[in-house]
């Protein structure tokens, strides 16, 4: 069993049921609040943006909720994915570590987001809804939804953060191949992308700003909704099936781990993976199960941002949301990892990190890239820069195992692979690649601006 490298479930081992881990939080979230009133929102409030059954998903507090056969179907293409002992990887660090990681990059976009986006795309038609307005960072959420709505016959629309957009130009054309439109954020399209590039033209954009755009669109037509592709609850619900399959395998790899890693920008793949796993830790069954969100030091929403009501958007027309925040109004730098730009955090993991059930860590970009490569270079596969900021600490703690000799059991959560992150290499070999430190002038100003909220 020691030798063995890959642990598989059959296609009928599916969860038939997302874990919702609000059923089972010490303390219940925060309220979500109307962005005008300031008000508790109300599912009538939401009901422009999202289908109803994902506002019910949203606010629910049942522990299971079913996963549609139409969504499991569509599932089957990729599903369930592989956990991998990483004994290349255990060998080259010389660590007793064991290490394992579960790959989500076989989907046909490359990453996890369409565990959600299918789900989306499906609750969206059986609403009746024709076209779904989004924005995308890195482009995975983008392709994701692109590729549902192929699958399920929707027109979709994707604003990419401009940055990412010129960065990562395969990344529009995956999507295009799929039938979407996809434009560079801020885009003169919208009335807050017109606002931008009068205020600064060479605006790199920001995942805040993409979603001001993609919400305004989705507002003014009655055929359009809006979809989210991470922070909001319905969709870490979603990407749970990949934390179900995973303690699943553990098992047959007669394994638990003792740290859980990840990286996390909105905090969808993460929470995903580790929300069945916090479970353990909430109930007491695991009381010394460690949980690092891994961040970049140029975005560091949890590790420097305070845990208050922000926007989700730019231009302050989402709900407000309790979450660890570095203001709505704030652009990070240009780093690579396009995904985990994002100035705030899920309510989720904000809440379980104000808990002190989840730790909190910022990377930057050179470090990361050096892991990312020593990964590809014993386990083959050439990550994306954002599972690179996780691959880094994972081999932190495997590094600090071999100081103690303990054999502890290390759990990677790999969001997808970088096969349309190829110039992000080329900078990284060429010598070219930087690292940012995050902002410290541009955050402050960002924070005066947060709404002022009092909670009755």
């Amino acid at each position: 069993m020691d030798k063995r490298t890959k642990f598989v479930l059959d296609e009928e081992e599916i969860p038939r049921y997302w874990y919702n881990i609000q059923a089972d939080l010490p303390k219940p979230l925060p309220p979500v609040l109307h962005p005008g009133t300031g008000e508790p929102i109300t599912p009538d409030d939401l009901a422009p943006l999202f289908p109803m059954e994902l506002i019910k998903q949203e606010v629910s507090t049942e522990r299971w909720i079913e996963v549609p056969e139409e969504v499991r179907d569509i599932y089957r293409m990729w599903r369930p994915t592989t956990l991998f002992r990483a004994h290349r990887l255990e060998k080259a660090l010389d660590t007793p570590a064991k290490i394992f990681y579960k790959y989500e990059g076989t989907s046909p976009p490359g990453s996890h987001k369409p565990n959600t986006a299918v789900a989306q795309a499906y609750y969206n038609k059986q609403e009746g809804i024709k076209r779904i307005a989004t924005e995308t960072g890195a482009g995975q959420w983008g392709s994701a939804l692109s590729f549902a709505g192929a699958c399920l016959g929707l027109e979709i629309k994707v604003y990419m953060v401009r940055i990412s957009y010129d960065q990562k130009p395969y990344r529009r054309i995956m999507m295009e191949a799929w039938g979407a439109k996809c434009i560079p954020s801020p885009s003169p399209d919208t009335k807050a992308g017109r606002d931008m590039l009068a205020k600064d033209p060479d605006c790199p954009g920001s995942l805040g700003l993409a979603i001001s755009e993609a919400v305004e669109d989705a507002v003014s037509r009655d055929d359009t909704h809006y979809a989210l592709g991470s922070v909001l609850n319905h969709v870490l619900l979603h990407q749970t099936i990949n934390g179900l399959e995973t303690k699943e395998l553990m098992e047959k790899a007669d394994a638990y781990p003792d740290i859980i890693v990840g990286c996390i920008g909105g905090g969808s793949n993460f929470a995903g993976l580790y929300l069945p796993f916090v479970k353990d830790k909430i109930d007491g069954t695991k009381p010394d199960l460690r949980i690092i969100n891994v961040e970049p030091a140029s975005c560091p929403t949890v590790t420097k941002g305070p845990y208050a009501y922000d926007f989700g958007d730019e231009a302050g027309l989402t709900p407000m949301i309790k979450m660890n925040t570095l203001g709505h109004g704030f652009i990070p730098p240009p780093v690579h990892a396009g995904g985990l730009r994002y100035h705030g955090m899920a309510s989720i993991i904000s809440h379980l990190h104000r808990l002190g059930l989840v730790e909190a860590r910022a990377e930057h970009q050179l470090a990361t890239f050096k892991a990312g490569v020593t990964f590809a270079r014993t386990e083959g596969i050439i990550s994306a820069p954002e599972p690179m900021h996780a691959i880094k600490v994972v081999i932190d703690e495997a590094l600090k195992c071999k100081e103690t000799g303990e054999s502890k059991t290390i759990l990677l959560a790999h969001s997808g692979h970088g096969h349309v992150d190829m110039a992000a290499y080329d900078a990284y070999f060429s010598g070219k690649l930087r690292d940012y430190e995050y902002p410290k002038d541009k955050i402050d100003e960002s924070l005066e601006q947060l709404p002022k909220v009092s909670i009755k």
